[in-house]
């Protein structure tokens, strides 16, 4: 999204470009539907990041302070990546599935055991 400064002819250092991450990118997650994450977390993550590292070691990491992790079942969960469906590959990396610098990755979970 473009902004725009309130002094004419402003032009500040870009701070956020994936070249200052040493590798990494920027990749925004959000879990959607929970009231304890009202937006995105921002994740240095390297392209080749595998999916299922993301799944099974980040996520848990940062969301299970939400009572109903316990009970998700990414397997199951609905994912957008960039405002697209999106199929993601536990095995691949984040990168080779399309996650670039700044992209948007969304998922929707229903804990088990509820209809």
């Amino acid at each position: 999204m473009p902004t725009a400064s309130l002094n004419p002819g402003y032009s500040g250092p870009v701070r956020d470009r994936v070249e200052n991450f040493g590798g990494a990118q920027l990749v925004y997650v959000h879990w959607e539907g929970h009231n304890n994450f009202c937006s995105a977390i921002t994740l240095p993550l390297p392209p080749e990041t595998p999916f299922g590292a993301l799944t099974a070691e980040i996520l848990p990491s940062l969301y299970s302070v939400d009572p109903d992790w316990a009970e998700v079942d990414l397997s199951t969960a609905r994912w957008m990546l960039d405002g697209e469906d999106w199929q993601p590959e536990a095995a691949k990396g984040i990168g080779e599935q399309g996650v670039g610098h700044k992209s948007l990755i969304r998922f929707w979970t229903q804990p088990s055991g509820r209809a």
